[in-house]
């Protein structure tokens, strides 16, 4: 059985408009969300780097949320091992979506990470992108950030990408602060990066002045890109 919160985020993603979420994140049709992808993308390879890892290849990587799979994609074109990877979503027709994406080796699961079977300190890599700020009961934001502890081998990690400041407009996201992040993982080292340029404002750029104005105005960086480590 689905648990309260589960089923309220379900709730609120059917309340979506498909063709607006579809307009605003597609990396064709939307300059500021290919900036933000780029950008965020660049910021993951840097922290692994920094972290020892030379390559990906090899490393189980398991991705909670993992929508359409298109994360699960970059992945592999960074080099994971498709066997390896795996993805975890809680909306159907995303993870159909995801499945008709991604090759067959990819493993991916339909439903709530919190009851999905994943073998302790199994993976050396759990993300976890805009989930923690759909999830508003901090009771089950606590528990899936437990579970996916456990998921993590020593020396592995959480990489964690969300908003550190609530959107007025959305009332069905809630803000997810660093200081939340050492509560939520008590025993990791966090490495964070704050990153994208708040896209009410992006959205309005030419291009070519997303990342400038970016780097000048650090205070209108709207996300972190946190990587939890587990002690080795």
């Amino acid at each position: 059985m689905n648990n309260p919160e589960t089923q309220a985020v379900q709730a609120r993603y059917a309340r979506r408009s498909r063709d607006t979420d579809t307009q605003r994140y597609s990396l064709f049709a939307n300059t500021a969300a290919l900036q933000e992808h780029q950008e965020r993308l660049r910021a993951i390879v840097d922290l692994w780097q920094a972290h020892g890892w030379q390559t990906l290849a090899g490393r189980p990587i398991t991705e909670v949320g993992c929508g359409g799979g298109g994360n699960l994609l970059d992945l592999l074109r960074l080099g994971a091992t498709p066997e390896l990877l795996s993805g975890i979503e809680l909306l159907p027709e995303r993870a159909t979506a995801a499945r008709a994406l991604l090759p067959s080796k990819v493993a991916l699961i339909q439903g709530d990470a919190c009851i999905t079977r994943v073998e302790e300190a199994s993976q050396q890599a759990v993300l976890v992108f805009t989930v923690f700020s759909s999830l508003l009961d901090p009771s089950y934001r606590k528990e899936l950030a437990r579970t996916l502890w456990r998921w993590v081998a020593p020396g592995g990690g959480v990489l964690v990408y969300d908003f550190i400041m609530n959107n007025p407009y959305n009332p069905d996201v809630r803000k997810v602060p660093l200081g939340e992040l050492r509560t939520l993982f008590p025993e990791a080292t966090l490495y964070s990066r704050r990153i994208t340029l708040a896209p009410p404002i992006a959205r309005r750029l030419p291009v070519g002045l997303i990342a400038p104005l970016s780097r000048l105005a650090p205070p209108l960086r709207t996300h972190c890109l946190t990587w939890a480590v587990k002690p080795a």
